[in-house]
């Protein structure tokens, strides 16, 4: 991911920022790139198709980014992913949800659409930061392998659940056997 760092900020001084699109890794802001055109889309065809089947199955609330989540206070952390999903059961944990412009706890589920900016080591340190706020699952979308990895967390790490391509349709054991094929996804892009 390329970034651009700025300077160090604390907790109150984050909570003045404007709701754009940056991480803070350890205090320093790292503005994120403007996505491509193709990323955009791959995110729009997920927010279309898993928000209405999830909707539809009444589980909980699928959002896009920009929306922060807090990794940790100190050193300050946070990230946005492409798209998070929240179960019905964790958001009655979390008061006046509707009204709150970042995320403290984790997600049960989160879902990134890989850029060709993106690092391996970029990428780790993601799923360290994922693992260490609790997330259950990450859905790894490759626009250059046309595929969805699906990890879980275990005690042993991160696991593969799966990778689906062309018309399989995506499992996932935080939302179970979904309607969405990866060729769908692509096809638009």
């Amino acid at each position: 991911m390329t970034s651009t760092a700025t300077r160090g900020i604390g907790w109150e001084e984050y909570l003045q920022l404007p709701l754009t699109r940056y991480e803070i890794i350890d205090g320093e802001v790292k503005e994120l790139p403007t996505p491509l055109f193709k990323h955009q889309m791959i995110v729009s065809e997920l927010m279309l198709r898993l928000g209405a089947q999830i909707r539809s199955e009444r589980k909980g609330y699928l959002l896009p980014a920009p929306y922060d989540v807090v990794i940790r206070r100190s050193p300050l952390r946070t990230r946005q992913p492409d798209l998070l999903f929240i179960s019905h059961e964790r958001a009655q944990t979390i008061p006046d949800l509707p009204n709150q412009p970042r995320l403290e706890i984790a997600p049960d589920l989160i879902i990134e659409v890989l850029s060709p900016s993106d690092t391996a080591s970029d990428w780790l340190e993601k799923l360290r930061d994922y693992h260490q706020i609790g997330v259950r699952e990450v859905w790894v979308v490759d626009p250059q392998s046309a595929s969805v990895e699906v990890l879980g967390w275990s005690e042993a790490g991160w696991r593969s659940l799966g990778v689906f391509t062309q018309d399989q349709p995506i499992r996932s054991e935080v939302l179970g056997e979904t309607s969405i094929q990866p060729a769908t996804l692509f096809e638009c892009a």
